[in-house]
């Protein structure tokens, strides 16, 4: 049974930072773009960050770029968001998601596999 483990959420104050971690089980990813995506009450879920295969290409939303970094470590077949510099509207569920492609993917009908999600709380 394929399973992706999100943790690392929790309560911060604006300014702060949190590293969320995606631990896949159940098969490999080593060859699988991945994603972040999150969804604030009462809003569509939307596209957070994703990475490639192998780690050298990412992207991200204009929202989140230069202060998030996504990042993978495929020997132990998990995901990371690092995320600093947090503000109140980033408080969101958070999901990690992978493709059966091996490139980048920002729309949520290109993913395959979906973890249950974490919760992440920024406080102003």
């Amino acid at each position: 049974q394929v399973q992706l483990v999100e943790s690392g959420g929790g309560l911060v104050q604006a300014g702060g930072s949190l590293r969320l971690s995606c631990a896949a089980s159940g098969r490999t990813f080593t060859n699988s773009g991945m994603g972040w995506f999150r969804q604030a009450p009462g809003k569509e879920c939307e596209f957070v960050a994703t990475i490639n295969w192998s780690g050298e290409a990412t992207r991200y939303a204009d929202s989140v770029k230069g202060r998030f970094t996504i990042s993978r470590d495929n020997a132990k077949n998990t995901l990371y968001l690092q995320m600093n510099t947090l503000k109140p509207e980033d408080t969101a569920i958070y999901y990690c998601a992978a493709s059966l492609s091996p490139g980048m993917r920002s729309t949520l009908s290109s993913y395959d596999y979906w973890g249950q999600g974490t919760q992440v709380t920024v406080s102003s």
